[in-house]
């Protein structure tokens, strides 16, 4: 089984409620509680440093060598 991500709420008697998609069999489950607030704050962090990192490359405008006018349109079949 691959890690699935859910989001859930505690509630003020400590239980944990949690919505998971069909595909996770019944059973034993082992869960780690990432609160909201550093999950967003990892998230930012992370954000930031990819643009931090790719500032120069994605302001060189010589890497912009394609226009909305190239390539086919897609069509559905």
């Amino acid at each position: 089984m691959n890690t699935v991500k859910a989001s859930g709420h505690i509630n003020e008697n400590h239980q944990l409620t949690a919505l998971v998609p069909e595909s996770v069999p019944a059973g034993l489950v082992t869960v780690l509680i990432v609160p909201s607030s550093q999950e967003d704050d990892a998230e930012n962090a992370w954000t930031a440093g990819v643009a931090r990192e790719w500032k120069d490359e994605l302001n060189d405008e010589r890497q912009d060598i394609y226009t909305l006018t190239d390539g086919d349109p897609v069509r559905e079949s």
